[in-house]
């Protein structure tokens, strides 16, 4: 069988038309935020931007610490609970900036192989041959793409060796497989999101995540956190999701759900119950609550029956408190039995 060893990032669509960004966007303009920053951008999107969802609500400090990484090439990790808008924060800029941006699961099935790349069989002129099929890593490096880790606490040791060595801001990637040292596209950019930060699980709430070497960690130059928002916040969000016209949810029902929330936060920080309530749990609950049409089932649906047994009467006290209505003795029963 004869062997070819052409890389098959010339069988890849681009990432951008444009090679480079070729114009600016005004952080107080496009974010709101009152500083004096202009952001490099392209003046139109590819198949690789994000839809932009022009009801996102940004927080600030996460917001300056991703627009640093775009604007200066900063390696940016953003740590903090689930379901609290990590990954979206960095697709909602990119969207506006109309960067490329890929996403990619950290999670125990991605091999170094899917990273760098294998070799295949394919057909030419008639005959099999073996080829190099490089991996998302390789071609988002020859591009100008925004590469995002999601979950990068829970990658595997031979992963996260291999994202070691692009780490630093003019990281070459070495291809042993074809001889080929590729070099980082000047407007490739590197994100990831972690719930920890790189100790492992030490809340008992993110089984399978890995402690991180320090060696690693200090090649991350900025480290923000974004957990649970301000309560007014949350409620902006939640509402910015609500349907024009909704006929089952309102204001008050909305600041109801984000203070049952907030209960189920402090429940879990005093050991009361181990399962939390994230933002993306409330917009699901408040989808939920205008699709079936009843708030209490929705609630049971959305997040009561992920609970453990023992601590449902726990949730359905705080959803007494907060709504001043029973979920039913269906959740003592289940308890009790």
């Amino acid at each position: 069988m004869a062997t070819a060893s052409s890389p098959s990032s010339t069988e890849r669509n681009p990432a951008h038309s444009l090679s480079a960004p070729d114009t600016s966007v005004s952080v107080r303009d496009a974010f709101n935020i009152d500083v004096d920053l202009d952001v490099p951008a392209f003046s139109e999107a590819s198949e690789y931007v994000p839809d932009r969802d022009d009801s996102y609500v940004f927080d600030r400090d996460t917001t300056l610490a991703i627009l640093a990484g775009f604007a200066h090439n900063r390696r940016v990790m953003i740590q903090g609970y689930h379901g609290t808008g990590k990954s979206t924060h960095i697709e909602q800029i990119a969207a506006r900036l109309n960067w490329p941006c890929i996403r990619v699961n950290l999670d125990s099935h991605i091999s170094r192989i899917d990273l760098i790349g294998k070799d295949t069989i394919v057909l030419k002129d008639g005959k099999q041959v073996t080829e190099f099929r490089e991996g998302i890593l390789p071609w988002a490096l020859q591009n100008p793409v925004a590469l995002v880790f999601d979950e990068y606490d829970a990658g595997r040791a031979d992963v996260m060796f291999v994202i070691q060595r692009v780490l630093e801001i003019e990281g070459k990637l070495t291809l042993l497989d074809t001889n080929r040292v590729i070099r980082p596209h000047p407007s490739f950019r590197l994100f990831a999101t972690a719930n920890t930060v790189g100790l492992g699980d030490t809340t008992g709430l993110y089984h399978g995540t890995q402690q991180i070497n320090q060696g690693q960690m200090d090649r991350w130059s900025i480290v923000s956190t974004l957990n649970y928002l301000p309560h007014d916040v949350e409620a902006a969000i939640v509402a910015s999701k609500m349907k024009d016209g909704s006929s089952h949810i309102n204001t008050a029902m909305i600041d109801s759900m984000i203070r049952l929330a907030d209960l189920t936060r402090k429940g879990f920080m005093a050991g009361d119950i181990s399962t939390v309530m994230s933002p993306r749990t409330v917009i699901t609950w408040m989808e939920n609550s205008e699709i079936l049409g009843d708030v209490k089932l929705a609630f049971r649906l959305s997040f009561l029956n992920k609970c453990d047994e023992m601590e449902r009467p726990v949730v359905a006290e705080y959803y007494q408190r907060c709504f001043d209505d029973e979920l039913g003795d269906s959740v003592f029963t289940v308890a009790a039995s």
